[in-house]
């Protein structure tokens, strides 16, 4: 019985239906594009993120940054003279340690042995400056009888010399030296490789090198080219590609030869730390804070506060103008269901009178009306889903370019000069520029979400109705005139 008088009820009152399922299906259709946008500007956030230090890892520590110490600072190039031919070729490489802080190698000891903590690895960021050139030996002209020729007497040959010069290349790229026994953790993760093969563990101190798939094309290089740094001849074994589209380093060698190209034995610039659960992130940065002095911990949430550009104001206006915008569309939705439901209570005085005075209780009249505004609801929700997928489908498949830069004083110390900032892995600095394409994924939270709206819309549109049916008493219906 109650069924069907349900489906009678709502063919009879189909239109009304129709108008209450569809105000329900646009707030959710909105929630469901809003939530979903606000899910790709996460994974977008973390695309970028993970660049900076690589998948799985949680927070890096590096050293305390310290005042710069001027000269320390300052790379310095020095070329032998030479005494054959016209043409003196040089060159000279310069290896520093990236930000000129370094830590003790053992620091990664500590760092895994507090709580919390699940692995920690070491890595060395270096930055390379490499000039080469030539020196050009001027030509002696003599004069024959001009000013230059008018010198002291017996002063020698008199003349000028003509020509010569210096033409010199400044090249500078970023290495980065990883721990090849421990590949879990470091920004290598956040690369795939694309050609060749990545280390093996065994070649913790091999000549060695991976190269970033950017660098590859601009220098020119596959898997069994040559890079020579500071003298050394590194073969390349293979090829990666970053999965953000902007590499955490131009060449990756293993750690110990990073350690003697700089001369830094026994030191690192980054720890990279994965913790154990989540949800102690916050516990384990106060923890190595404690423990290990001298040092600077920098998490996810720390890095994600510098992201600037047009992904964090995308981001900013999905959180919260979409936020605002889908409740409010929302309550107005619920609203006018709710005043559409109880408008048709009014309008069925007679009908909910008639049914008392056969018998009905005021509960069973309350379970119809309630009934009625939940498949509504539901029909509503069902709509609502299908906009929100087609408008989620259209955000991905347009998928507008968003710009993200990176820039912040967390995560340690300054680049080469001291003038960049370095946020926590290697060749990141201030205001480095990443663009990400923009997705809208929808999770089965999200669908479980708008069913959820659509049966409370249908419960508040109930609510109304059913409160206004229930006070009904069978004389005053049976004396309305509609």
């Amino acid at each position: 019985m109650f069924f069907t008088y349900l489906r009678r009820e709502l063919r009879r009152r189909r239109k009304a239906a129709l108008v209450v399922a569809s105000g329900l299906a646009l707030g959710i259709a909105l929630v469901i594009v809003v939530n979903s946008v606000s899910n790709g500007m996460g994974r977008a956030q973390e695309k970028v993120l993970q660049s900076l230090y690589g998948l799985g890892t949680d927070m890096t520590v590096t050293k305390a940054a310290a005042p710069a110490s001027g000269d320390a600072q300052r790379p310095r190039f020095r070329f032998e003279a030479k005494d054959s031919g016209s043409k003196d070729d040089q060159s000279s490489d310069r290896v520093m340690a990236q930000g000129f802080t370094t830590l003790p190698a053992s620091t990664v000891t500590e760092v895994a042995g507090q709580k919390g903590v699940s692995s920690a690895v070491g890595g060395l960021s270096l930055n390379v400056v490499k000039v080469s050139g030539q020196f050009t030996r001027g030509q002696f002209q003599q004069g024959g009888g001009g000013a230059e020729m008018r010198g002291n007497p017996g002063s020698g040959p008199q003349g000028r010399v003509e020509g010569g010069g210096a033409d010199f290349d400044v090249n500078h790229y970023t290495v980065y030296g990883t721990d090849v026994s421990r590949p879990e953790l470091g920004p290598l993760t956040s690369s795939e490789i694309t050609s060749g093969r990545t280390f093996r563990a065994t070649e913790t101190d091999a000549e060695v090198a991976v190269a970033d798939s950017a660098y590859a094309e601009e220098k020119k290089l596959k898997v069994g080219s040559t890079v020579t740094i500071k003298g050394v001849k590194y073969q390349v074994i293979g090829i990666a590609t970053a999965s953000s589209g902007d590499a955490a380093a131009n060449l990756y060698i293993p750690l110990k030869q990073a350690q003697t190209l700089s001369g830094e034995k026994d030191k690192v610039t980054t720890v990279y730390v994965k913790a154990t659960d989540s949800q102690q992130i916050g516990a384990v940065k106060s923890a190595i804070r404690k423990n290990v002095p001298g040092t600077t911990v920098t998490t996810s949430a720390d890095l994600a506060k510098t992201v600037s550009g047009s992904l964090s104001t995308a981001a900013d206006l999905a959180a919260g103008v979409g936020t605002w915008l889908s409740v409010a569309v929302l309550v107005a939705a619920f609203l006018v269901a709710g005043l559409l439901t109880s408008s048709a209570v009014s309008r069925r005085v007679r009908e909910f009178g008639t049914l008392k005075a056969l018998g009905w209780k005021s509960g069973r009249v309350t379970r119809q009306v309630v009934g009625e505004a939940v498949v509504n609801g539901l029909v509503g929700g069902a709509l609502g889903i299908a906009l929100g997928l087609a408008g989620a489908y259209a955000v991905t498949a347009v998928s507008p370019t968003l710009q993200a830069q990176l820039g912040g004083s967390v995560g340690g110390a300054g680049g080469p000069g001291g003038g960049g900032v370095f946020l926590g892995g290697p060749g990141r600095q201030a205001a480095k520029s990443l663009e990400v394409a923009l997705t809208a994924p929808v999770s089965a939270t999200t669908i479980v979400l708008a069913v959820g709206l659509a049966v409370a819309g249908g419960l508040i549109a109930g609510a109304f109705g059913g409160w206004r049916a229930s006070r009904l008493r069978p004389a005053d219906a049976l004396r309305r005139v509609e």
